[in-house]
């Protein structure tokens, strides 16, 4: 029944997907955060509320333009799923803002497979993962998509290896020039912490461990299926796919070094793994192993907020 609601794209879907991240966004909000419920408060959830629904159905967009998937939905189930399973990614502001520059920047970078407007794809997407970086610094490693991406178009135009620089500059000069308005200094306005950790001890309870455990333990069986697919797929779309892939192990690379590790630096993991859990649930030819792996998803994020 799951299988056959998500299989195709219809407006209930997105009804449903509203309502679990609402759920999510509440529950993180509310439960996990310690903050006196004012006016000013509701206002400002509000709005981040509003760029992670945005940011879902962006997803949606990216997904549907790029046929990274059989045109379901999927996708967006599955990424709504892990926010409630995780719900700690809904609670830094800034870490779902920058997330929602970085699809920006993804629907730019991944549009490149038509090679119309190469130039002012190019500055778009890097100049969306500046902001983005702005937001939360680490998310600045997601320029390595931008010249993976030009590899693998064996791009061999040196105009077109400078762009995504341009976009960077851009955004820095703009900013500085802001700092020097409004601060009377070059730096001020620049909110940027490189700082890394390795220490995982704040993952260390029952369920953060299980919902690690599962995002992992379907992240890297998914994975396998779906590097093995790429190679059955249309030449044009096999960059597209392989950027995907890439994605998620730049987001896995931020979730490594994140200076905090708070849980809401899984957010930038959600949508590259939202695909390719879709690519391996849309490969299953047996409909109730299909429903099996669905229930299992869906019935985790409940279980854990139990706990």
């Amino acid at each position: 029944m799951i299988t056959s609601i998500f299989s195709k794209s219809k407006p209930i879907n997105f009804l449903v997907v509203f309502f679990v991240t609402l759920l999510a966004f509440v529950l993180a909000n509310l439960k996990l955060k310690n903050e006196p419920i004012v006016f000013s408060f509701i206002i400002e959830k509000a709005v981040i509320f509003s760029i992670c629904y945005l940011s879902i159905l962006t997803l949606n967009f990216i997904v549907g333009k790029n046929s990274l998937t059989h045109k379901s939905n999927f996708e967006i189930l599955l990424y709504c799923l892990f926010l409630l399973m995780i719900p700690q990614t809904l609670l830094n502001d800034r870490i779902i803002v920058s997330n929602f520059f970085i699809f920006l920047a993804l629907r730019r970078i991944l549009s490149l497979r038509s090679q119309i407007n190469l130039k002012k794809k190019l500055f778009d997407a890097s100049f969306w993962i500046t902001i983005a970086a702005l937001f939360y610094f680490w998310a600045i490693l997601f320029f390595i998509l931008i010249f993976f991406i030009l590899i693998l178009y064996t791009d061999n135009k040196i105009k077109n290896w400078i762009v995504p620089f341009a976009g960077l500059i851009t955004v820095l000069l703009i900013i500085t020039s802001y700092s020097v308005l409004v601060y009377d200094d070059f730096f001020e306005a620049f909110n940027i912490s490189f700082n890394t950790s390795f220490d995982f001890s704040d993952y260390n309870s029952p369920k953060h461990i299980t919902a690690i455990t599962i995002l992992l333990s379907f992240g890297t069986w998914s994975s396998i299926f779906y590097l093995k697919a790429i190679k059955n797929k249309l030449k044009k779309f096999r960059p597209v796919l392989k950027a995907i892939f890439a994605m998620l192990l730049i987001a896995f690379s931020i979730v490594i070094i994140a200076p905090l590790k708070t849980g809401s630096e899984f957010l930038f993991l959600f949508a590259p793994l939202a695909i390719i859990v879709t690519n391996y649930i849309e490969m299953i030819q047996e409909k109730w192993i299909k429903e099996l792996f669905l229930i299992v998803l869906i019935i985790t994020p409940f279980v854990l907020l139990m706990l």
